[in-house]
């Protein structure tokens, strides 16, 4: 079996292979000799590759807005884009109005009649629905394409990826660090915690206290689509709440229960009495029946106590980084949050505000 060389040293050691990582990989690899580590056989294995891949920029908090609007460029330009259009509306029955025109303000979304929103999604039941929201800012993310950009930026700066690498040691040495895979041993300057629902667990192997993260299973089910309708152009569907949500897949419908089940870092899968929820749900404001599920899966979406992502240099050592709690906002926070980390961890000034920089900052948690 081949061994990589313990002599090995890198400037920025990246343990996590999600989007989150290879971002951040893309973005250091020019200022210095990086390695991405991923326990895993490929890139993407958790929560990235089960996302549901929707940049909606005024989706979480003001924090969360503001690293999703600056990234908007990249989404739209880095490599010809990869964002196409998709739309979103919220639907209301009887006594959930008033919470519709909450969300929907939030949203900067519109009203439009049951009958306009029938129009567009042929199924609604107009029998059962009182209002509805729309908006078309929110478009789909090519989250393959994606990450395969940020890892062909970063291999292109010299960035080493390695997957079948579990961490299973974290020391701290004069110079750095020294992280064991394994037989593996490799040296670095920084160490930059990707590592998603495991990024606590990670910080404990280096000695760095836990931020307080929580791990929540998302559940989600694929279905054929209603009527053999063509949903490509549908709007992703949500109910009041986000109880519930649909969205065009590949010529079928995703649906989720929008769970938010807390649980423990593992590879997670659906509960077949949760997406039963979820689709009974969504079932109960079309006027299509659900016969079957072609598959089903499940995510963790981990998120901090505060529901917002944490990035920057631990409060209490600078050569540790964090960038974890993407929660629910992964995919489409990634290239700026990937660029502001890159800020932090080379010293550079980032164009975000100061205010937002802090709310994100692990020291908030110290």
């Amino acid at each position: 079996m081949h061994r990589y060389q313990s002599s090995m040293t890198y400037d920025f050691t990246i343990i996590g292979g999600g989007i989150a990582g290879i971002s951040a990989a893309a973005r250091l690899a020019p200022h210095g000799k990086t390695l991405v580590l991923e326990a895993e056989s490929h890139l993407a294995y958790h929560a990235s590759g089960r996302s549901a891949a929707l940049f909606e920029p005024y989706y979480g908090a003001p924090s969360v807005n503001d690293l999703s609007l600056a990234g908007e460029e990249y989404f739209r330009t880095a490599h010809g884009g990869v964002l196409s259009k998709r739309g979103i509306m919220i639907v209301a029955r009887s006594g959930e109005e008033k919470q519709l025109q909450a969300e929907a303000a939030s949203f900067h979304m519109g009203d439009i009649t049951v009958a306009e929103a029938a129009e567009i999604i042929p199924i609604l039941d107009t029998k059962t629905l009182t209002q509805a929201a729309l908006s078309y800012n929110a478009e789909d993310i090519d989250t393959d394409l994606l990450l395969q950009n940020f890892a062909r930026d970063a291999r292109s700066f010299g960035a080493e990826i390695r997957t079948n690498a579990p961490v299973a040691r974290i020391q701290k040495t004069r110079a750095g660090w020294d992280i064991s895979m394994g037989d593996d041993q490799i040296s670095t300057k920084n160490i930059i915690n990707a590592a998603g629902p495991w990024a606590d667990e990670i910080a404990a192997l280096a000695g760095i206290s836990a931020v307080g993260l929580t791990p929540y299973r998302r559940s989600m089910a694929r279905i054929p689509a209603p009527n053999d309708l063509d949903v490509s152009d549908w709007p992703m569907l949500f109910g009041v709440g986000e109880t519930w949500y649909a969205k065009p897949d590949a010529g079928q419908l995703l649906v989720s229960p929008a769970d938010e089940d807390a649980t423990t870092p593992h590879d997670a899968y659906a509960d077949d009495m949760t997406l039963a929820e979820g689709i009974d749900r969504y079932s109960q404001v079309v006027t299509s029946t659900v016969t079957r599920i072609t598959a089903n899966w499940a995510g963790l979406r981990t998120f901090a106590p505060d529901r917002t992502l944490v990035i920057g240099p631990d409060a209490h050592d600078p050569t540790f980084f964090w960038s974890a709690g993407q929660g629910g906002y992964g995919m489409q926070t990634a290239p700026g949050a990937s660029q502001l980390l890159a800020d932090l961890v080379t010293g550079n000034g980032s164009e975000l505000p100061q205010s937002t920089v802090e709310a994100l900052s692990p020291k908030r948690f110290k």
